[in-house]
C-alpha cells in the first residue's frame, strides 16, 4: 500500500469575546439536566430547580394570541411594542405600582431577561471599569450580563440571619466612584424578601448620594402573599428618575414560553435601550403582544395562581422547618423556599448534591445566587402539592438518616 505523506491539516482556532470566559453556565439548567440523566436511569427525581409556574397561561390570553395570528398579524411590528399593549402596561403601573409613567416610556423586549441586560448595556461602557452593584443573593444571570456588556460586577452580600434586610452601611462599603448602577430584585429570587418602604427610602438617598441608576426587576411583584405588597422603588419622587423598572408575564400569567417582558424608565434612557432593540431584535411578534395585552383581563386567574402558592408555600415551608438542622424563613413573595442545611462541613454545592443523589430532589445550590448564601439552596413550591409533600418527606428521611451516622 502506498504510504501517504499528506500534511496533517492545521485544526482551526476561533476568536471569542473574552469576557464569555468568565461567565459560568446557568446553574438552574445544569441541576435540571442531572436530574433528566437520573431520571433517564429510571430513577424518581422531583425537580425543585426551575421557577416555573405549574399553570397554563389564562384561556383569554391564549385565545386573543390564536386569534390575532388566525388573523394574520404576523408581520414586522413597532420596535417599542403595539401601543395597546404599552398603553395596558402604563395603566397597570399607574394603578398598581404608582409609578408615573406614559406609553412612550415602556419598551417592550423578548423577556423581563432581555429587558435587564438592555438596561445594563445602555449604562456601562465596556472594557471602561464601569462596576454594577449586585445586591445578594442575586439571581444567577445578573452577574454574568454585567460582564457581557463589558462590565464588573460587585456583589453586595446581605445576611441571612437577619433575612437579608438593606443597610445603608453595606452599600456604602460596596460603591465606589467607577459605580455606574445598582441592581435590585424584590419580590427576591431566591430569597423571598419584598422591598419594604423603609429599605426602599434607603436605596433611594444611596443612589441619589452617588449618582447612580438602579435597575429594579420587580418580575415577581405581583406574587406576594398574606396581604403584603412589594414597594416599587420608582414610585418614590425624588428617585423616579434615576430607576428603570423591569416587569413582564412570564410569572404572574404563566407566560415563560411566550417571552414577553418590558422597562420602563426615564424617556432619554429608553430611547437609548430602543437602539439595542432596534439592532438585535427588531420587534416583538404582535400575535403575542396581543395576548399579553388581553392578559390585563384575567387578574381573577393570576389571583387564584397566588393564593395556590400561598398554601404550598405554608404546608412545604412548614415541613421544612420541622426537620432537624434545617431553617427556612417564610418568603413573603415569589415562589422559592430558601432553606439553610446545617450538616457539618456541607457547603451549598455539597447539600444540593446530597439531596438529589440521597432525596432523589434537584435543588439548586445557594453558591449559584452570590455572597450569603452559605450551606442553603433554593427550592420552587409553584409544583403540584403531592409532588412537594414528597419532597418533603425524603429530604426530611436523608437528613435524619444522614445525622444519625447512615449514608
Amino acid at each position: 500500500m502506498r504510504k501517504e505523506n499528506r500534511k496533517k491539516e492545521k485544526e482551526m482556532e476561533y476568536y471569542f469575546n473574552a469576557n464569555l470566559k468568565n461567565i459560568p453556565p446557568s446553574a438552574s439548567l445544569a441541576v435540571s439536566e442531572k436530574a433528566r440523566e437520573l431520571k433517564k436511569k429510571g430513577i424518581d427525581v422531583i425537580t425543585l430547580a426551575t421557577g416555573e409556574p405549574d399553570f397554563d397561561t389564562p384561556y383569554a390570553a391564549r385565545f386573543a394570541a390564536v386569534k390575532a395570528l388566525v388573523e394574520g398579524h404576523t408581520h414586522y411590528s413597532q420596535a417599542r411594542g403595539i401601543e395597546e399593549l404599552r398603553d395596558c402596561i402604563a395603566k397597570k403601573l399607574r394603578k398598581e405600582n404608582g409609578i408615573s409613567c406614559d406609553s412612550q416610556q415602556i419598551l417592550l423586549t423578548p423577556g423581563a431577561k432581555y429587558a435587564v441586560y438592555e438596561a445594563i448595556a445602555v449604562l456601562v461602557t465596556p472594557q471602561s471599569g464601569d462596576e454594577v452593584m449586585i445586591l445578594n443573593p442575586a439571581w444567577v444571570s445578573y452577574g454574568p450580563m454585567v460582564i457581557a456588556a463589558g462590565g464588573v460586577p460587585v456583589e453586595v452580600g446581605l445576611s441571612f440571619e437577619n433575612n437579608y434586610k438593606i443597610s445603608r452601611e453595606i452599600l456604602e462599603q460596596h460603591v465606589s466612584e467607577r459605580t455606574r448602577a445598582l441592581i435590585i430584585n424584590y419580590p427576591n429570587n431566591p430569597t423571598g424578601c419584598i422591598l419594604t418602604e423603609e429599605e426602599a427610602q434607603i436605596v433611594a438617598d444611596f443612589a441619589i448620594t452617588h449618582n447612580l441608576i438602579v435597575i429594579s426587576d420587580e418580575i415577581y411583584e405581583r406574587i406576594c402573599f398574606d396581604g403584603r405588597k412589594n414597594k416599587s422603588l420608582a414610585s418614590i419622587e425624588k428617585v423616579k428618575d434615576r430607576v428603570i423598572t423591569i416587569n413582564g408575564f412570564s410569572k404572574s400569567m404563566a407566560m415563560t414560553g411566550w417571552r414577553i417582558g418590558y422597562l420602563c424608565g426615564p424617556q432619554q434612557l429608553i430611547d437609548k435601550a430602543l437602539l439595542y432593540s432596534q439592532h438585535t431584535i427588531s420587534c416583538l411578534s404582535d400575535f403575542c403582544q396581543e395576548g399579553a395585552a388581553a392578559s390585563f383581563e384575567c387578574q381573577e386567574e393570576a389571583e387564584e395562581m397566588v393564593k395556590s402558592y400561598q398554601n404550598q408555600r405554608d404546608m412545604f415551608v412548614g415541613k421544612l422547618n420541622e426537620i432537624p438542622h434545617v431553617t427556612c424563613h417564610l418568603p413573603q413573595g415569589a415562589f422559592y423556599a430558601w432553606a439553610k442545611f446545617e450538616l457539618g462541613d456541607m457547603d451549598s454545592v455539597a447539600v444540593s448534591e446530597f439531596l438529589l443523589e440521597k432525596a432523589h430532589v434537584a435543588t439548586v445550590p445557594g453558591a449559584s445566587y452570590g455572597k450569603g448564601t452559605d450551606k442553603c439552596v433554593r427550592m420552587s413550591f409553584a409544583t403540584a402539592e403531592k409532588d412537594l409533600q414528597e419532597a418533603a418527606k425524603r429530604i426530611d428521611s436523608a437528613v435524619r438518616t444522614y445525622l444519625n451516622g447512615g449514608e
